[in-house]
Parts: C-alpha cells; structure tokens; sequence
C-alpha cells in the first residue's frame, strides 16, 4: 500500500477547514503550520538525497536554524 504525500495531506486539511467557513482560527493555523513543516520536510529530504553526506558541523548549523538558535 504507498503511503500518503504528507503534503497533500496537509493541503487537504487547510482546504477542509477554509471550505467549512466556521471553523476555529487556530485549528486553520495548526493546519498551515503543518502544511509548511511538510513542504520543508519535503526540500529537506530532496536535498539530502541530491547531495553527498552533510559534515558534523553541516548538521549542527542546520539543526540550529530549525531549533532557532541561529538567526
């Protein structure tokens, strides 16, 4: 059985939530939110298999963006 995009999926919650007009403000930015942890989750996978293995200090820095310790 393949496994779901979890980019579509993301996409079709925040398109549910917008059609059903009463819909709680946060429960739609929980979704957006989730709808854009996918697209990254996505590049980041992209990009990995694309590319020769990160460094130890490669993925720290990376890590600390996605951890907000870099700005």
């Amino acid at each position: 059985m393949p496994s779901t995009d979890p980019v579509l999926s993301a996409r079709s919650r925040v398109a549910n939530l917008h059609r059903r007009g009463d819909c709680d403000p946060d429960l739609i930015a929980e979704a957006k939110r989730e709808l854009n942890a996918s697209h990254v989750e996505r590049a980041i996978q992209r990009a990995l298999a694309a590319a020769p293995p990160l460094s130890n200090d490669q993925r720290s820095r990376l890590a600390s963006l996605l951890t907000g310790g870099v700005r």
